[in-house]
């Protein structure tokens, strides 16, 4: 739509506006080309790997063009179509024996399979998918055998009228075609939605020592599983889990790029057990170990992701968890003063103004009511006394400055309160934990302080965390009265806490002890210096 300016007016639009419709015409001619260049590539990829004039096991166009439209938007289709008009071209020259019209058929059934692939994709998996779920792989597998089966129907429908194909060759003809279609959608489309997520951290998680090691095993076992005149082609799978494990999608998807084109070229080269087998099984043998390699280290990579973000998301709840009961703590501080508190003030306050009237009234300190009084005065005043110490537990995080000030600040508060002689042996600095590692930490050894004090009858106990290279310990002892640990104790829920906070960091918890020898608690986890 144009709009006219007549001589008086002024034009507020910016006038760089009036060169972007031309640039965006030009970069949008040059994708266009950019994809019919990358298609033709393909195609002559998958020409290069027939096994006959007319049989290729793999069609890589055809996840070229899917990928592409599903990437980029259904309005680059003109580029799929420009490159599959020039390898039409080309086969209608090297081979006129094929009609003109079977070719438009075809071509007609390439176009509305690669659009519809694209759209049955954005359909099943929505934008952008990363192929990290296990929804997604099945998804895409949906779309691609749909799109790959209208364009086998289509192409083996125009073969048939223009008289190429027998009837009763049609169904070998069809399953050729979808399975070859299948097999170059799967791969081309997996490698780019799995790589077009994060190229940056698929690169750098692969450009590694371990990721040379694990490319380096997919080339030689792929090798060894389509050379040898053995049926040992399962002997590439250890190299394919090893990527999907280690790698995820990105990795996953780069194995089987490497397994499916070393199994075609060589079969190509007629060497290996595919070979061997006549035309068509050869084919089937290769599309299928094609199909089934894709489709279980893609699925494998995606449950890996899914649990990967399951115990992220159980991290991140026990993180906002412990994060609500500091909150619920510092409320119900609050609360306490604002109420209790305040209840016992007025209560011994109350208490002073009926002894004044009491003495006023000439009554004598030794009766019974001044004596009540007296020791309702000194009750509300421990009660006062405890209160305000709750009111400073609650309402500090025990963990403030980290878990070697929380020990310390226990250590102290524990000789203070229960006369009990605690030697701490911490080192200056330590590894950073995560929150919730330095509160089960700080709970299994204020646990094992305080089983020392109401249990063992300890005179004296020590506090050691000890940072090694690749582990992290820490020790809690006494010179008590000991235990048998082997022992059921229903009462005692300390034992119970500690083994409890420990399974939750994934610390090896040993309790060490027996009658009269005192107690040796040790919870050991891996440092995060060794990760």
């Amino acid at each position: 739509m144009s709009t006219q300016v007549q001589p008086s007016s002024i034009s507020l639009a910016p006038r760089p506006a009036v060169s972007s419709r031309p640039r965006r015409t030009a970069a949008y001619v040059g994708g266009v080309v950019l994809l019919a260049l990358a298609y033709y590539g393909a195609a002559k990829v998958g020409q290069s790997l027939r096994y006959t004039a007319s049989v290729a096991a793999m069609w890589p166009p055809a996840g070229v063009g899917i990928a592409a439209l599903y990437l980029w938007g259904l309005r680059w289709w003109p580029g799929v179509l420009l490159g599959d008009l020039v390898v039409n071209a080309e086969q209608h020259f090297s081979d006129p024996a094929i009609p003109l019209g079977s070719l438009l058929g075809q071509q007609t059934g390439n176009m509305v399979e690669i659009v519809l692939g694209a759209a049955l994709l954005t359909h099943l998996i929505g934008r952008r998918a990363a192929l990290d779920r296990v929804e997604q792989v099945i998804g895409m597998l949906a779309a691609l055998a749909a799109a790959a089966a209208t364009s086998a129907t289509v192409g083996t429908l125009s073969m048939l009228a223009g008289g190429v194909v027998d009837g009763s060759d049609a169904p070998t003809f069809w399953r050729t075609w979808w399975l070859g279609d299948l097999s170059g959608a799967l791969v081309v489309v997996a490698a780019a939605l799995a790589w077009s997520a994060a190229p940056a951290a698929a690169w750098c998680r692969l450009r590694t020592r371990e990721g040379a090691l694990m490319i380096t095993a997919v080339v030689l076992l792929g090798v060894l599983a389509v050379t040898i005149e053995e049926p040992v082609t399962y002997v590439v799978f250890p190299a394919l889990i090893w990527a999907a494990l280690r790698f995820g999608p990105p990795g996953a998807a780069l194995a089987m790029v490497i397994a499916s084109g070393l199994a075609i070229g060589i079969t190509a080269a007629e060497v290996g057990p595919f070979a061997q087998q006549t035309i068509d099984h050869r084919t089937l043998a290769t599309q299928l170990f094609i199909a089934v390699t894709a489709l279980t280290t893609l699925i494998l990579s995606a449950v890996v992701c899914e649990r990967e973000r399951s115990a992220k998301a159980l991290t991140d709840a026990k993180l906002r968890e412990g994060e609500r009961a500091i909150a619920e703590r510092q409320r119900i501080a609050r609360e306490l003063h604002d109420s209790v508190s305040q209840a016992l003030f007025s209560t011994l306050l109350h208490t002073r103004m009926a002894q004044r009237s009491l003495r006023a009234s000439g009554a004598e300190p030794s009766s019974p009511p001044a004596q009540a009084l007296n020791t309702i005065a000194d009750l509300t005043r421990d009660a006062q006394t405890e209160m305000r110490a709750l009111i400073s537990e609650l309402g500090r995080d025990p963990l403030a400055g980290g878990l070697v000030p929380a020990l310390q600040r226990h250590v102290a508060k524990v000789a203070e309160q229960d006369g009990l002689d605690v030697r701490l042996d911490v080192p200056h600095d330590h590894p950073a934990l995560e929150i919730r590692t330095e509160s089960h930490l700080f709970g299994i050894a204020r646990e094992g302080l305080a089983n020392a004090v109401k249990h063992a009858g300890a005179t004296r106990a020590w506090i050691s965390l000890q940072v090694l290279s690749d582990r992290l310990v820490l020790e809690i002892g006494d010179d008590g009265r000991g235990f048998d640990p082997t022992a059921e104790y229903p009462d005692h829920f300390g034992l119970e806490s500690m083994r409890t906070r420990a399974a939750e960091i994934d610390a090896r918890l040993t309790i060490t002890s027996g009658p009269g020898k005192g107690t040796l608690v040790r919870a050991e986890l891996a440092s995060p210096r060794a990760s």
